[in-house]
């Protein structure tokens, strides 16, 4: 199950959660399209909800670092 979702301000991502147990960031895409990806470390979690551009933030840090998949 998801966590709590966090709006954020991008013209990319609607909303950022993380699951600190599992160690999952959640992303969900303005297209409406959720991403997990896993073994992301609370502080790159942080630092995601609070970039001057989230989805920049994102493309550098997290995708192509983290194990990813769709949830919808």
């Amino acid at each position: 199950m998801p966590p709590l979702m966090q709006s954020v301000y991008s013209s990319n991502v609607d909303s950022v959660g993380y699951d600190e147990t599992a160690k999952a960031l959640y992303v969900t895409w303005a297209g409406g399209k959720t991403s997990v990806y896993s073994g992301v470390p609370p502080s790159t979690a942080e630092d995601a909800t609070k970039a001057y551009s989230v989805g920049a933030f994102l493309n550098e840090n997290v995708k192509g670092r983290y194990d990813h998949k769709y949830l919808s």
